[in-house]
C-alpha cells in the first residue's frame, strides 16, 4: 500500500477506501474505549481525524502519545459523525516513529510571531507557517513558469563577486585570510594570499550578469539569493533574501513596464488559483480583504506617471506627510501609498527619477537630470518592483560610474558589452520575500523566509 497525502485524501477518497497516512499529531483526546488523533502531514491546511480503538495491540503506547508525536496509520475511511469533517480514519494499525514529550513547544494555543521566530526550526508545523511556505513554494514555481512560457533563459548568477552592483558599499566580505593576523599594504589589507587574490563579497544583485547574458540570449532572468549588510531592523528588511531579476535586450522603459505588470498579475493569479485553502486562511486570519486586493490588482490597468508628476500631485494633495515632499527627494512609503490607495486606487508605475537618487546603470534622459527608472507601487505596501532602462552608451556609462565613486577599470567586463554590439536593454528586480509578504498579508518579512538573517541574528 502506498502512502497517501491528506491533501488528496480529502479531495478524492471514498468511504471504505484503504489508506496509509504518515504525519504528526496536532491534537489528541482520549476516552475509555478509544483515542481521537488529529493528524497533519504538511500537504494542506486541513487535519484528518484518526479513530484508534483500545483493541489495537499497542493501544497503551498510543494512549501515551502527546501533541507533536509522529506516527503512521493504516486503516479505512469511514463517514465521520463529527461536524466540519467528511471522513475520519478507523485505524487498523498505528506505528509510532517519534513520541514528543510534554514540553513540546507547539501546544494547542495561539503563539506570538516573536516566539515562533525563536523556534524557527519548529514553526513550519503551525497552520500559519505551513500556509506561508506552501504559498512560497507555489509562488517560486509561478515565477519560473511565467518566464519559461515567455522564452526567457534562466541564468545562475554568481553568489561571490568582486563588484558592487548598487554602489552602496553595504556588502558582506568573503575571505580566507586569518582575521587575527591580516597583513596591511599601503594602509589597506593585503589580499595577495586570499583565496581569490583580491577582495570579494557576497552579491547584492545578479543584475549585471543578467545584462551580460541578455546581450547574447535577448531575454534572461536570474532568481537567486542576495545579501546586503544594511543595519536595518524593520519589518521589511533582511540581510539574506532572494531576488528575481529579468533583463530584455532591444527594449526600453515601456517594454519593461509592460513586462512588470504582466509578471505581477500572472504570479498573483497563480497563487489565488493554486493555493485557495491557504489564501482563505490568510484572508480570514491574517489580513482580511487580501484576496479582494489581489483580484483588484489582477483586473486593473496600472497607472503610469513621471516622478515629476507624482511630486506635483503629492504637493497639491493637502496631506500632512511625515516626510516633506520636494523634487529631488526619494519618495517614501507614505507618499507611494497615497498615490496607490487614495489618488488612483490601483497600482502605479512612477518613472523618470532624478539621477542623484538612482543607480549608475540607469539610462540618462536628454534633460541630463533624470534617468529612465521605474518603480511599481501597489496598494498597502508601496514599492514592490524597481527597474530601469539601462545606460547602454559607453561614454555616458563611464561618466556615471565616476560620478558614483566607482572605478570603471573594475567593471571592464561590464563596459565591454557597451563596446561590442551594445543595444538598448531594460530590466527590473523583485524581492521574492516582499512578494510573498504582500500575497499572504504577513506583517513581518522575517515570517515569510524559513530562517531569517537580520542584524545580530544568524540562528539556525
Amino acid at each position: 500500500m502506498e502512502r497517501q497525502l491528506i491533501k488528496y485524501l480529502l479531495a478524492s477518497a471514498q468511504p471504505a477506501d484503504k489508506v496509509l497516512l504518515k504525519g504528526w499529531i496536532r491534537t489528541k483526546r482520549d476516552s475509555k474505549e478509544f483515542s481521537f488523533l488529529e493528524i497533519n502531514d504538511g500537504s494542506c491546511m486541513s487535519n484528518i481525524q484518526v479513530l484508534a480503538e483500545r483493541s489495537l495491540s499497542n493501544y497503551e503506547e498510543i494512549e501515551k502519545l502527546k501533541t507533536g508525536s509522529s506516527i503512521s496509520v493504516k486503516g479505512r475511511l469511514v463517514e465521520s459523525p463529527a461536524q466540519g469533517q467528511r471522513f475520519e480514519i478507523k485505524a487498523e494499525e498505528v506505528e509510532i516513529y517519534g513520541p514528543a514529550p510534554e514540553d513540546y513547544p507547539l501546544q494547542k494555543k495561539r503563539h506570538s510571531m516573536e516566539f515562533l521566530r525563536e523556534i524557527a526550526h519548529l514553526r513550519p508545523r503551525t497552520n500559519t507557517f505551513g500556509a506561508v511556505f506552501r504559498v512560497r513554494n507555489k509562488l517560486s514555481f509561478a515565477v519560473h513558469e511565467f518566464f519559461q512560457k515567455n522564452d526567457f533563459l534562466h541564468v545562475h548568477s554568481p553568489i561571490i563577486t568582486a563588484s558592487d552592483c548598487e554602489g552602496a558599499g553595504e556588502m558582506f566580505q568573503v575571505t580566507t585570510l586569518d582575521l587575527k593576523n591580516i597583513r596591511v599594504s599601503e594602509g589597506r589589507p593585503d589580499f595577495t594570499d586570499d583565496f581569490f587574490g583580491r577582495q570579494a563579497n557576497l552579491t547584492v544583485s545578479g543584475q549585471l550578469e543578467a545584462e551580460l547574458f541578455a546581450t547574447a540570449f535577448d531575454r534572461v532572468y536570474t532568481f537567486g539569493p542576495t545579501f546586503r549588510a544594511e543595519n536595518s531592523n524593520t519589518s521589511r528588511h533582511l540581510a539574506e533574501f532572494w531576488m528575481i531579476e529579468p533583463e530584455i535586450a532591444f527594449a526600453g522603459l515601456q517594454e519593461n513596464m509592460r513586462l512588470a505588470e504582466d509578471f505581477l498579475k500572472y504570479i498573483f493569479r497563480y497563487c489565488l488559483e493554486n493555493c485557495s485553502e491557504d489564501m482563505k486562511f490568510f484572508n480570514d486570519r491574517i489580513q482580511p480583504g487580501i484576496i479582494d486586493n489581489l483580484e483588484a490588482i489582477i483586473s486593473s490597468e496600472f497607472e503610469a506617471l513621471s516622478y515629476t508628476e507624482a511630486v506635483s500631485i503629492l504637493m497639491q494633495s493637502g496631506e500632512k506627510f511625515e516626510y516633506p515632499v520636494k523634487w529631488g527627494a526619494d519618495l517614501q512609503s507614505e507618499h507611494e501609498r497615497y498615490l496607490t490607495e487614495k489618488k488612483f486606487g490601483k497600482p502605479v508605475i512612477v518613472t523618470d527619477y532624478p539621477k542623484e537618487i538612482k543607480a549608475f546603470y540607469m539610462r540618462l534622459n536628454e534633460d541630463n537630470k533624470t534617468v529612465r527608472a521605474m518603480d511599481v507601487l501597489v496598494p498597502g505596501v508601496g514599492e514592490i518592483i524597481g527597474g530601469s532602462e539601462r545606460e547602454y552608451r559607453y561614454e555616458v556609462l563611464v561618466s556615471r560610474m565616476k560620478e558614483s565613486g566607482l572605478n570603471p577599470e573594475d567593471y571592464w567586463w561590464y563596459l565591454d558589452t557597451r563596446k561590442y554590439g551594445t543595444v538598448p536593454h531594460a530590466g527590473f528586480g523583485l524581492g521574492f520575500e516582499r512578494a510573498v509578504q504582500f500575497i499572504t498579508g504577513m506583517q513581518n518579512i522575517r515570517d515569510v523566509i524559513p530562517f531569517p538573517r537580520t542584524p545580530k541574528n544568524a540562528a539556525f
